[in-house]
């Protein structure tokens, strides 16, 4: 081989060996990641005029998470900072989801269910959020990307949604992928799709504080892909108006990220509405109200 290709070859193998990286894991599952990014923003403006453009395809919000290697058991080790779990909690027969910030644990899987159990805040439960875990409910190890759970309790009534409500709070960090309940076969996240309504607004949540512009994000499965985006203050009067595409629709769900405008001079309660304009008559269906607090750009 000459000098030059020899060259060549070893600064590919230097290439492929500086490029690799080791996964991150954690007793019960790491410290979950900032949520994932969607398609590219849409601009609502203020009324009813608002521009759109088709987005970037979004990568699933169900991310491929690499296997634990290691057999883990619950422990509690503080980690300074604040971690931010996702909770999937019951409404109107369906999976909604919310947030929680509390103290950094190595323990993530044990706080989610805690989270869980515990149940909705005032705000959630105002508009119909509630729990079916127990309390008793206990990952007791996770291995090879399988968390073990003991429980939960419970009679035969909502308990498809009480183990998608499990299931699709611990999936959502990366040593975990599915769940074995109750010796049961493991599941993981695709067992209880048909749970989800048409449309799930991941951010923002219930009772949250929120400036403009704001990002309104989740996944759909809707006509065409379209979502659509309003903005309503105190008094019930539209202030704002957006809407974009899902990375996937009509038959298939895909994430979306819509962004919206609004001028407002005072803190107020207000209420993110996203919904599906129906193909036959135009009228708003598939609508998910989010109750929040309107305030003035800082």
């Amino acid at each position: 081989m000459s000098p030059r290709g020899v060259a060549g070859a070893a600064l590919v193998a230097a290439l492929l060996v500086g490029g690799c990286g080791s996964p991150r894991s954690g007793a019960l599952g790491p410290a979950p990641t900032a949520a994932p990014s969607g398609t590219a923003p849409v601009v609502g403006m203020p009324s009813s005029a608002a521009a759109s453009e088709r987005p970037e395809p979004t990568p699933s919000t169900d991310p491929p998470k690499p296997p634990s290697t290691t057999p883990s058991s619950p422990t509690s080790t503080p980690a300074g900072g604040t971690v931010t779990v996702e909770l999937w909690f019951v409404r109107a027969g369906q999976l909604v989801p919310a947030r929680r910030s509390r103290p950094a644990t190595v323990a993530t899987s044990r706080l989610a269910l805690t989270e869980l159990a515990r149940g909705p805040t005032p705000a959630e439960a105002a508009v119909g959020l509630r729990t079916l875990v127990p309390a008793d409910v206990e990952v007791t190890r996770i291995t090879d990307g399988t968390a073990i759970l003991r429980g939960p309790s419970g009679g035969s009534a909502g308990r498809r949604l009480r183990e998608a409500q499990v299931v699709w709070t611990l999936t959502q960090f990366p040593t975990v992928r599915r769940v074995r309940l109750d010796g049961a076969d493991p599941v993981d996240r695709a067992d209880y799709a048909d749970l989800l309504p048409p449309i799930v607004v991941t951010g923002p949540t219930a009772g949250e504080r929120v400036t403009a512009p704001l990002v309104v994000t989740g996944t759909a499965d809707v006509f065409e892909a379209t979502v659509s985006v309003r903005v309503l203050d105190s008094a019930g009067r539209e202030v704002a108006t957006g809407f974009g595409t899902a990375s996937c629709g009509s038959g298939c769900r895909g994430g979306y990220r819509v962004l919206v405008g609004w001028r407002t001079t005072r803190e107020q309660r207000g209420t993110i509405e996203v919904y599906e304009v129906s193909a036959r008559d135009g009228s708003r269906i598939n609508t998910t109200s989010v109750p929040v607090i309107l305030a003035p750009a800082d």
